[in-house]
């Protein structure tokens, strides 16, 4: 999600939600986004950032809560790998946000020399702290708050929403609606992004509702169809002449 064009497309979401929700364009709309990479919900801000009435974006993280540290207290600390937990909503269990940047690139300014020097320390493997700089009070005119999530919050927010509405959502999904319960405010709207199938992760559907979650007709009986699989050596040209004769 780091592709520009990819965090662009990601726009019309919050242009879509908004306008099915509202009914003119003076009424204000909160989005909770699914986060790992900061791309979808950095969609979110780049549309406030263009005059959408969006009143919070809530940035909702699982186990892996950098971005949820740094929106609390000011301190971004990316970890490694051996401090990176393996969770129920795996898509989000990253611990260095590559599109992070693009929001700081616009909280300070846009000084690039003050990102490169920021960065220049998450790149030796460090952090920052933004508190007491007057830049992360700055961080709430840009709309932004959050909060983190378990898997026993997971569990418990499918039940519930299966059980309330009869919908099935996936985990990343429940970890945006935990977080986005939290930060409800009255007459605003709470518009949660939906980020995948819960066909692709059936055990933990599995574990919250005692039984699988309903596959999509493709993808029946998958594991029966054949697999066709190149083993190559890891060299680019070779890769890059592999995908050239193959499309």
């Amino acid at each position: 999600s780091i592709n520009w064009g990819r965090v662009a497309a990601q726009i019309v979401y919050y242009f879509k939600g908004y306008f099915a929700v509202t009914s003119n364009n003076s009424q204000k709309v909160s989005f909770a986004v699914p986060s790992g990479n900061f791309g979808n919900v950095c969609a979110g801000h780049v549309a406030r950032m263009m005059g959408l009435s969006i009143d919070q974006l809530v940035v909702a993280t699982n186990e892996n809560d950098v971005l949820d540290e740094f929106f609390r207290t000011g301190v971004y600390r990316p970890r490694g790998s051996d401090n990176t937990y393996h969770t129920s909503s795996p898509s989000m269990d990253i611990s260095k946000a590559s599109n992070f940047e693009r929001f700081v690139f616009d909280l300070v300014g846009r000084d690039s020399a003050q990102v490169r020097a920021l960065w220049s320390k998450v790149d030796q493997g460090g952090s920052f702290d933004l508190k007491g700089t007057g830049l992360f009070e700055k961080v709430s005119d840009y709309g932004f708050i959050s909060g983190s999530s378990n898997h026993q919050n997971r569990m418990q927010i499918i039940r519930q929403v299966q059980q309330q509405y009869g919908v099935v959502i996936d985990t990343h999904t429940a970890d945006g609606i935990k977080v986005a319960l939290q930060h409800r405010s009255p007459h605003v709207p709470m518009l949660v992004l939906e980020t995948a199938l819960p066909a692709k992760f059936e055990d933990a559907i599995s574990e919250a509702l005692g039984q699988l979650p309903e596959r999509p007709a493709p993808l029946k009986g998958l594991e029966q169809l054949p697999q066709r699989f190149e083993v190559m050596d890891a060299d680019v040209d070779a890769i890059k002449a592999f995908i050239v004769a193959h499309t």
